[in-house]
């Protein structure tokens, strides 16, 4: 049980720090951020087709749980990845010349 309060003490104490640095960010830098994070969900999604698909290669089932947990984490960050390509594209055009 302890390992469990520390573990979620310091999940609570991140979503805080997250928070605040994301709402600080000022426009101008929000493209730069939505590449970094659409890299990050890149790797959250090599992770998850991981745990999906590799026990599948030796024919195993594995753990459902991890199966099922790995394809919600797939769907969310292919959602998050297509998302903030839309977002920075969106942004880009605001910067651009109008077309006469």
């Amino acid at each position: 049980m302890e390992h469990f309060i520390s573990e979620f003490s310091i999940f609570v104490l991140a979503v805080f720090v997250g928070y605040y640095v994301v709402w600080s960010v000022t426009p101008a830098l929000h493209t730069p951020l939505m590449s970094e994070t659409n890299a990050i969900s890149s790797v959250i999604v090599v992770g998850a087709l991981l745990a999906v698909g590799v026990a599948l290669v030796g024919n195993d089932q594995g753990p459902i749980l991890a199966r099922g947990l790995g394809f919600v984490a797939l769907i969310f960050a292919s959602i998050n990845i297509f998302g903030g390509f839309l977002v920075t594209a969106r942004m880009l055009a605001m910067y651009q010349k109008k077309k006469k």
